[in-house]
């Protein structure tokens, strides 16, 4: 299983929507694929069309340990399922400060589990957080979606410098493996200068940071597209709402390039394990 945080401190840079589309394109190439909603805003959940109620766990019950994550997770569509949030969430942050091991507990819920998936993806707050590290703790990949612009890029030293801590001090198996760029306006000097210098720094940091040694800058830019603005409000993936649309041919050729990822990677093990012997 491939276990993905998709996360930006930033909010407004197209992480939910990454989140919820991407899932719903790996699930339409047969994929089995959980989304697990971290976000106290409940944006993911709302965008497949759950709204949580009295009575039904979310992911506050699961973090507080009144649930697992089998009672709280719901299928939505053939292959797609969510843990869905509220804003009880909002509370976790607080109720687990002082709690011993705070970081463990998505990561423990997860071992706990034994429902097959394909993918896991997180979508996390825009902050740092408990909740975003115990992501972190608790997945082996980052996904970090970038809006071409300089105030998006502007805080990405700190977000990088906390998957790395997490990644040496908590969880050794994390790393940076995708970066994508969303809300792409192909018509603007700017949004090609940002490209470039996002590149470009990925690309001569890598011998000097394991962590993102492996990441890959998808070839995929996911456009300015209205759908992809107007799906959330009727509960609906892009799949959905307007399979036509630019924004579901953006994101079924991500999630090609991400399934292409399982090969690549397959490959490498194989070449480590015949040197290896």
């Amino acid at each position: 299983m491939r276990s993905i945080a998709v996360i930006n401190q930033k909010g407004g840079v197209g992480k939910t929507t990454s989140s919820v589309n991407l899932a719903a394109a790996l699930a339409r190439a047969g994929r089995r694929v959980c989304v697990m909603d971290l976000d106290p805003q409940a944006h993911a959940s709302l965008h497949l069309g759950i709204t949580a109620i009295d009575g039904e766990a979310t992911m506050y019950e699961v973090l507080c340990g009144e649930a697992t994550l089998a009672d709280a997770r719901q299928q939505v569509d053939e292959n797609l399922f969510v843990v869905p949030s509220n804003l009880d969430l909002a509370a976790a942050e607080m109720e687990l400060a002082c709690e011993v091991g705070r970081e463990m507990i998505l990561s423990d819920k997860l071992a706990d589990d034994n429902e097959d998936f394909d993918y896991l993806i997180l979508d996390c707050p825009p902050s740092l957080g408990v909740l975003t590290i115990n992501a972190l703790v608790a997945v082996s990949e980052v996904f970090l979606p970038l809006q071409p612009h300089f105030l998006a890029l502007h805080g990405l030293s700190k977000l990088l410098r906390t998957i790395e801590v997490v990644s040496r001090r908590m969880n050794n198996r994390l790393r940076l493996s995708g970066v994508v760029l969303c809300m792409y306006d192909s018509n603007t000097r700017l949004a090609a200068e940002v490209s470039t210098d996002i590149d470009e720094f990925f690309t001569t940091s890598k011998d000097s940071r394991e962590f993102f040694r492996d990441a890959k800058f998808f070839d995929t830019r996911i456009r300015r597209n209205i759908r992809l603005a107007e799906a959330p409000s009727f509960g609906k993936s892009i799949f959905d709402y307007s399979r036509e649309s630019n924004g579901a041919v953006d994101y079924q050729s991500l999630a090609e390039e991400v399934i292409a990822q399982e090969a690549i990677r397959a490959e490498t093990e194989a070449e480590a394990a015949r040197v290896a012997a």
